[in-house]
């Protein structure tokens, strides 16, 4: 037997033992937080030199070299009034009486002949557009700011010959010439040159793609994660169903893009490049992620919802559509979220169905031919002209808004339909 001296000299070894071992848990557990906070820290960090450097970049995109143009419309010859320039031929109109020339002259009167030289060729085509919309111009004068040349506009930012950045700073230091905001970039479409270029095309284009993605993805994604979690049998088959759906979840977006090149084009080969045929596209890539979420929404709901459901006298279908959906719907929407996030920024399968092509024009529906915000960001950024560069990076800015857009009213809807039980 141990004495009562060797017990007392145990017990404090003991309690050592414990405080150290209690401290250890102690610091790990601060470390843990410290790593935590400084993973935060470093992802914020992140994040702002990205939207930092983007904003750097792009705020050069929404801007363009304009030239200063007096014109005199009272003395132009120019006919016309309300009923003429609310035709849909007005501007046709407008190039037969001469408005070009009209434009071109007052420039030359204005900057001399080698800065009106400088005036883009589709300039008078803005001045039309003003005329329309305001036909009382035609008794006065007014003063425009129309797009110059794209030389004219390397020489603004001192790239170019040495001519033509010598002409830009005698019509900058004349007032004739500056960068100037140019909210047009929201409502053109594309173009060869960079002072002409918009994003509205390709942002129509995305927004028709996405309906078509939204409409087939979540509704089959829903249906089907509720027939496998409510309805299908347990055996080998809803297994392999299972495991399919999973690896179809993790499967390159390219290969999506062949699927629908070898099938849809198939189909429909006088839709290429239609948003319709984009749509069903990344409706394939995007459904296995909202099937997997929403299985996931719908086994978070308490067994005790069915069991009350059907204890009242309602009957399974009501349980499932009543009861069970409802609460499951801020999962589902969840997934949905992070499935359409994923398809407004794919640009591989959309390359191959031939989303890549030059429309000059805003799509007028869902088959007629079109681009998208992701692929028009990439056609831009191989262009060696450094007015496309910062083009890039404002249309860049663009995407993310509207991503931030989709995604702020997706959770608006989350939040909407969530309940607490």
């Amino acid at each position: 037997m141990s004495n009562p001296a060797q017990l007392e000299g145990a017990q404090p070894t003991r309690t050592e033992a414990f405080e150290k071992r209690l401290k250890q848990r102690y610091a790990s557990e601060r470390r843990f937080k410290r790593f935590g906070l400084l993973a935060i820290l470093v992802s914020i960090a992140i994040l702002f030199i990205l939207l930092g450097n983007m904003t750097i970049n792009g705020i050069g995109g929404f801007q363009r070299a304009e030239l200063q143009v007096p014109i005199d419309f009272a003395e132009s010859g120019l006919a016309g009034d309300q009923a003429t320039l609310s035709q849909p031929s007005a501007i046709q109109t407008l190039e037969i009486q001469g408005l070009p020339e009209i434009v071109a002259f007052s420039a030359e009167q204005a900057m001399g002949e080698a800065g009106a030289a400088q005036l883009s060729e589709d300039a008078w085509r803005e001045v039309a557009e003003t005329l329309i919309a305001d036909p009382g111009m035609l008794n006065r004068q007014e003063t425009f700011w129309l797009p110059a040349s794209g030389d004219l506009a390397k020489g603004l930012d001192e790239e170019g010959s040495p001519e033509m950045q010598a002409l830009a700073q005698e019509l900058q230091s004349a007032g004739h010439l500056a960068k100037r905001f140019d909210g047009g970039f929201l409502t053109r479409s594309d173009a060869t040159d960079p002072q002409q270029v918009g994003v509205w095309g390709a942002l129509k284009g995305s927004i028709l793609t996405m309906i078509v993605t939204l409409a087939l993805a979540f509704p089959i994604g829903v249906l089907s994660a509720l027939y496998l979690e409510e309805y299908a049998p347990k055996n080998r088959w809803t297994d392999l169903i299972e495991v399919s759906i999973n690896n179809l979840a993790a499967v390159p977006s390219i290969i999506f893009g062949l699927l629908g090149l070898a099938v849809f084009l198939t189909i429909f080969p006088n839709m290429r490049s239609a948003p319709l045929i984009g749509g069903m596209t990344l409706a394939l890539m995007t459904m296995p992620v909202i099937v997997i979420s929403g299985r996931n929404a719908i086994k978070a709901v308490p067994p005790s919802i069915r069991d009350g459901a059907l204890a009242v006298g309602a009957s399974p279908v009501q349980v499932v559509f009543h009861h069970v959906l409802p609460l499951a719907l801020p999962g589902i929407l969840t997934g949905t979220i992070i499935g359409m996030a994923r398809a407004l920024g794919e640009t591989a399968p959309l390359l191959l169905i031939g989303m890549r092509a030059f429309v000059a024009t805003p799509p007028d529906g869902f088959t007629s031919p079109a681009t998208v915000l992701p692929v028009q960001i990439f056609l831009w950024s191989d262009e060696i002209d450094r007015g496309f560069i910062e083009r890039t990076s404002a249309a860049i800015i663009v995407l993310l808004l509207f991503l931030l857009v989709m995604n702020a009213l997706a959770i608006y809807l989350r939040n909407k339909f969530e309940k607490s039980w």
